[in-house]
């Protein structure tokens, strides 16, 4: 009887030890497979045509899709990549010049554009390429947000749900195709604004939860780290993808107070907490993930790896510390051309940091529950 008494005293201990471990685990000390333009549909067959006469190389790097953002989640994506096209007033992008293109040089035509007529609404619109490659997944960004938001909420132990966003304002590449609308100050802030729309602060995870009343990032990460684990599952963290654009988003918002996304900055800056590394060695990501910043790389580009199934750089992304792995194949989504797909082992959706994680920490603790 004192042995049984003792041994189930010593099985409780361990499980409080072991619950007491998890809960120490923080956010930036898991790894997670991402998908990069994650709202891509695909190349119709028109602009295909068009591209393999006058861009075969473009037509060889665009040459993938994603199903529905849904769909992956359910598959084991925990981060999404949405590029967003400023259009205050709508109706900028309502038409695709690929389509006057295609129609020129006597091509069947691609199915109709823009149907919905959500093109025409005032809002950040959600594509590609301008007057080529628009056809999106999600057309409009509050559309992308609320389909992740639905999902979320149908998920609420899930690890935390990072959405990285691309600003672009690229230069036309077709004639026909109007000029971009350019970020600004002011453009931000109504980014801002339609997160906030769609997401309730308690669903959200800011530099300001972050930093706290520290005086920058990169002090309070050190004095505090980030978040729990646990205090982090069912959120969603916003990160801005383009460098260039971190002074313009930061500015009246030192160290990013009062604004939604992390910047993509450099080490030792006061935004700094997020950055990406997509063609990092080993020790530069893992340089920086000791510091406490969250990276995000990439195993692939252009579907050149996945052509002729070179591992090589999803092998190098595996074993450092990046937290955020991006690829055009994950979980569910294997090359057309060969094996190649990147997924963590097991199916799981998150595992425990190779680089940082405590050694006490479990696979199947830190997966979602």
């Amino acid at each position: 009887m004192i042995g049984k008494t003792m041994g189930s005293a010593a099985l409780l201990l361990c499980g409080t030890l072991a619950l007491q471990a998890q809960a120490d685990v923080r956010m930036n000390q898991i790894q997670v497979v991402g998908s990069h333009n994650s709202y891509h549909a695909g190349l119709t067959p028109g602009v295909k045509a068009i591209l393999a006469k006058q861009n075969p190389k473009a037509l060889r790097s665009l040459d993938y899709s994603h199903p529905t953002l849904t769909k992956q989640l359910d598959s084991g994506v925990r981060q999404l990549e949405i590029d967003v096209h400023a259009d205050a007033k709508g109706g900028r992008y309502a038409h695709i010049a690929a389509d006057d293109a295609i129609a020129k040089a006597g091509l069947p035509a691609d199915p109709p554009y823009n149907t919905d007529g959500k093109m025409n609404q005032p809002g950040f619109k959600v594509m590609h390429v301008t007057g080529i490659d628009q056809r999106t997944r999600c057309t409009l960004f509050t559309d992308c947000l609320r389909e992740v938001q639905a999902w979320s909420k149908a998920h609420p132990k899930h690890v935390p749900l990072f959405l990285l966003i691309e600003a672009k304002e690229e230069q036309p590449h077709l004639p026909g195709t109007p000029m971009p609308e350019p970020f600004t100050p002011a453009v931000f802030d109504a980014l801002d604004k339609e997160i906030r729309s769609v997401f309730t602060p308690a669903e959200l995870i800011t530099p300001d939860d972050v930093r706290g009343s520290g005086k920058d990032l990169p002090s309070a990460i050190t004095e505090h780290g980030w978040p729990t684990l646990e205090s982090a599952r069912g959120k969603v963290v916003f990160l801005l993808d383009n460098r260039k654009f971190t002074a313009m988003y930061s500015e009246g918002h030192p160290a990013l107070r009062g604004r939604v996304l992390f910047t993509n900055s450099a080490p030792g800056t006061p935004e700094s907490a997020f950055e990406e590394q997509n063609n990092g060695t080993a020790e530069s990501i893992d340089a920086s993930v000791k510091q406490g910043i969250i990276v995000r790389t990439r195993t692939d580009e252009g579907t050149e790896e996945a052509r002729t199934n070179d591992t090589t750089r999803r092998e190098l992304a595996l074993r450092s510390g990046a937290q955020i792995i991006s690829t055009d194949y994950p979980p569910g989504e294997k090359s057309q051309w060969s094996d190649f797909i990147v997924e963590l082992p097991n199916g799981l959706a998150a595992r425990c940091n190779p680089l940082i994680a405590p050694k006490d920490c479990s696979d199947a603790a830190v997966n979602d529950k």
